[in-house]
């Protein structure tokens, strides 16, 4: 499965970043991934922890730029 959606989380700074994640994955069906995009240096972290407390699944993230890229899934039984 390709991600197909985007959203660019650049210029945020915490928590805004995961505030917006929630915002989308009410938008997205089960099993749906995307890729989110950051520069706020603690995102690698905060999104690692926030698919483990929401049952995400953080598929991958690519930090070796001045750019943060994560692709996350939705969990197929997930109640976001």
């Amino acid at each position: 499965m390709t991600a197909e959606r985007e959203i660019d989380l650049t210029g945020l700074r915490c928590p805004m970043p995961i505030v917006r994640l929630n915002k989308l994955m009410k938008d997205l069906g089960a099993g749906e991934e995307f890729t989110a995009v950051a520069d706020d240096p603690a995102f690698c972290l905060d999104v690692a922890s926030w698919c483990r407390k929401t049952g995400q699944e953080l598929v991958s993230v690519d930090n070796s730029n001045e750019r943060l890229v994560a692709v996350i899934r939705r969990n197929p039984s997930d109640s976001v």
